[in-house]
């Protein structure tokens, strides 16, 4: 596992409580950094995840929030960076499929203006409202964002058209965030291909065994994957930013 020297850093990963953000989350704590996890307020999960992270010794917080929700998520980092007393990493990674099961695409019918409205709110305009709010502070400590993006967002399919739309606007909005806080925070983002996590547990059996045949390195990655990208673009990679770096095992090739 790559390892970095996060002691003084501080960290708010949204979406922090299952699958890729909170396997980031906890690797970002155990390399010595203090983290906010985001979660729904509602979210059942968060304060058992929360109690066994610091029950290993690792110093983390709760940032309940909706990033989908205007007003919302500029509170949640606020009161975040204010919890933690500084902010040197933002993890845009929460985000929803807003489906239980890939969308076959001639289906226009399934994707609703509702269903359309919530992806958009979550994974488009949920990561320009917290990187508008943290950017003083990220500013201030010459720090970074990496937003999860996906394949989906490239070109490959992925769980919807409405989904990969909104994949494909958060890896544009990549790059101009980084033209925008250049030269003080660098921008990033990962595009993971088919992860093992609560949001695709659920997913046809046939589906997964596509996507698994379809990579090079044949098999799905883990949360765990990604999260060292994530590492390595925040503790390390310090000319690198505006890119979108894909992590899926080959399967986009």
């Amino acid at each position: 596992m790559l390892t970095a020297d996060l002691k003084g850093k501080a960290a708010l990963v949204t979406g922090g409580i299952s699958g890729i953000g909170l396997a980031a989350g906890t690797m970002f704590a155990t390399q010595g950094a203090r983290v906010a996890l985001n979660h729904l307020p509602d979210d059942s999960r968060a304060p058992a995840v929360l109690a066994d992270l610091r029950r290993r010794g690792l110093d983390v917080i709760g940032a309940p929030g909706d990033v989908g929700k205007p007003g919302e998520a500029e509170a949640m980092v606020g009161k975040a960076v204010a919890d933690l007393g500084r902010l040197d990493y933002l993890l845009n990674n929460a985000g929803t499929p807003g489906t239980t099961e890939p969308i076959v695409f001639e289906n226009l019918d399934a994707m609703s203006e509702e269903f359309w409205a919530r992806l958009l709110a979550v994974n488009l305009l949920g990561p320009f409202r917290c990187a508008h709010a943290a950017a003083p502070h990220l500013k201030r400590a010459r720090g970074a964002i990496v937003n999860t993006a996906s394949i989906a967002g490239l070109g490959s399919k992925g769980s919807s058209i409405a989904y990969g739309a909104t994949k494909g606007g958060l890896v544009n909005l990549t790059t101009n965030l980084a033209r925008a806080l250049a030269p003080e925070v660098r921008v990033n983002a990962v595009a993971p291909g088919l992860v093992d996590s609560p949001w695709t547990a659920g997913w046809p059996k046939a589906w997964r065994d596509q996507a698994i045949e379809a990579a090079l390195l044949k098999r799905t990655c883990a949360p765990e994957d990604i999260a060292e990208v994530m590492l390595f673009l925040c503790a390390g990679a310090r000319m690198v930013t505006g890119r979108t770096i894909v992590v899926d095992g080959g399967r986009y090739l």
